[in-house]
């Protein structure tokens, strides 16, 4: 068995979770739900949301995958083997988010390659607000099976990028991380300069950072800010249990889990410092939205085009850009791709490299049907059920699992094991995983089902039902059947002489320093072979 990849440094396994953890949505979905919600009023209670669910729960992930130094599949099968189903469908289920999500990174770059537009529109909103659908052909729709070639092309740089980061595993992403987490950082900046130097941009940053006290009674924003946290973070993703896995024992989780959960919180902030500051020096306060890809693709390019009276200023500032939305989404991507990987690669005993391999070209397959024209309506409605019924379920079921059927002092140990000027405190880890975190969880599919049901009749976007019961219901119950699926396959193999690992908690440490145990046979050694002869002897 080849020896598993670890962390080169402390500092690159947090820059790789802050790489994972910011993303797309801290650009445009956090900048919108603030503007929705009164601003300063939602960060107050995003922030509680992060203290009170965010960060114990992204501590409980990493710690048990550093304890048992595998996936998210082999992770909960440790915690315990009823369990493991939830693995799997942490597993799948972030293998359908990969691949809608290329896509998205694939229309950004799109927009990067065509930022140079930007400089024959100054002043005229309704053809920056249309150059995405002329680029991409979108219907907005379930109609329409073209697929433009220039998406297409983009889609293929997308999944090129995707696997040169993750092609050696934790080694190549530590190199990687060094450059796409500071560059975005870095062009933010620039562009927060830019955005509070305009004429107007005071009236954008009062509407960020001042608190509208009547916003505290709408029930939604409490919905939105819970949900923003528990997507931001990467979590019940597979994702942190690989990243985790990665770890050495030496690490502190309890210090790095609380610097990426407030570095993933400082972003989200600057980025809405940018988006705040632009709309109001543009005068577009009133448009900003949470819609991620209206935001990126419709509204945002007409602020652009209204920056300056120069052309060239404009296109290079639209540049910047989707220049730094590709940084972002490049590190989300292959970090769920990562996630896939390693818990696979765990589960049956297959090269990283392999599999990493096996799941960019069957993803980037499934990938084409969101490049078509009515790929964007294809992807809102499994983005729909992946976000707001998958995900929420599966982490229930983690809180479930950790806190009420296995033993939160010993996951707390782990978490607490090298910790110096900070420990995470038992009541407030307890009070998260078993209560807190659970509810709110619960409160936040419950609020999607009334809305999904009670409001909307039971009916998302105004789609065809055949469409959501294909791209939403089904998807969904394939996710939820997938380990069952898995373990009907491991037990044919096991016929064929596949052996499982032996996963638990207190011989985890024992099973690092031995092999794993395979199916493959090895030839016996010199000195059993010369026992052998004495006996026949």
């Amino acid at each position: 068995m080849e020896k598993r990849g670890q962390w080169g440094s402390r500092f690159t396994f947090i820059l790789a979770a802050i790489g994972s953890a910011v993303g797309l949505g801290n650009a445009w979905r956090f900048p919108g739900l603030a503007a929705k919600h009164g601003g300063g009023t939602f960060l107050v209670v995003y922030l509680v949301a992060m203290l009170a669910m965010g960060v114990p729960l992204l501590m409980m992930e990493i710690s048990i995958a550093r304890k048992f130094r595998k996936g998210a599949i082999e992770s909960m099968r440790g915690i315990h083997k009823r369990w493991e189903p939830v693995g799997w469908a942490a597993t799948t289920n972030a293998f359908v988010i990969v691949c809608y999500y290329a896509v998205v990174f694939a229309w950004v770059i799109l927009m990067f390659f065509n930022s140079w537009r930007f400089a024959d529109m100054t002043g005229n909103n309704e053809a920056a607000a249309g150059l995405f659908q002329q680029l991409t052909r979108s219907t907005f729709a379930i109609d329409g099976s073209n697929i433009p070639a220039e998406v297409l092309g983009c889609l293929v740089i997308a999944w090129g990028l995707i696997f040169l980061c993750i092609r050696n595993g934790a080694n190549s992403v530590g190199k990687v991380v060094k450059f796409t987490v500071f560059a975005p950082v870095i062009l933010l900046v620039i562009m927060a300069v830019k955005g509070c130097m305009m004429p107007g941009a005071e009236k954008g940053l009062a509407m960020l950072f001042v608190p509208d006290l009547n916003a505290f009674s709408d029930p939604t924003l409490w919905v939105d800010a819970v949900g923003q946290v528990f997507y931001s973070l990467s979590i019940m993703m597979a994702i942190m249990f690989a990243y985790g896995s990665y770890l050495g024992r030496d690490a502190d989780i309890a210090a790095d889990a609380m610097i990426i959960a407030f570095s993933d919180m400082a972003i989200s902030v600057l980025s809405g410092i940018v988006m705040f500051s632009t709309m109001g020096g543009t005068n577009m306060l009133d448009s900003i939205t949470d819609s991620g890809v209206a935001t990126a693709f419709i509204v945002y390019p007409q602020a652009i085009v209204n920056l300056t009276d120069s052309g060239f200023v404009n296109a290079t500032f639209g540049a910047i850009f989707y220049l730094m939305l590709i940084t972002l989404a490049i590190d989300s991507a292959f970090s769920i791709v990562e996630g896939v990987s390693a818990a696979v690669s765990d589960k049956f005993h297959i090269k990283p490299k392999k599999v990493t391999i096996s799941i960019c070209a069957v993803c980037g397959l499934i990938s084409i049907v969101f490049a078509s024209q009515a790929g964007l309506a294809w992807l809102d409605i499994v983005d729909n059920w992946t976000n707001q019924i998958n995900l929420i379920v599966i982490g229930v079921f983690e809180c479930i699992a950790v806190g009420w059927t296995f033993s939160l002092r010993k996951v707390l140990d782990e978490i607490n094991l090298n910790a110096k000027k900070f420990r995470m405190p038992y009541w407030w880890f307890a009070a998260s995983v078993k209560v807190v975190s659970p509810l709110l969880l619960t409160a936040l599919f419950v609020w999607n089902m009334v809305v999904l049901f009670g409001q909307n009749g039971g009916s998302y976007g105004g789609y065809p039902i055949w469409a959501q019961v294909i791209a939403g219901w089904i998807v969904s119950g394939f996710v939820f059947i997938s380990g069952f699926i898995a373990k009907a396959i491991v037990n044919k193999q096991k016929k064929k002489g596949f052996v499982e690992d032996e996963v638990t908690w207190d011989g985890a440490d024992e099973a690092v320093k031995t092999p794993v145990k395979t199916a493959v046979k090895t030839a016996p050694s010199k000195t059993a072979q010369k026992k052998k002869r004495s006996k026949k002897r």
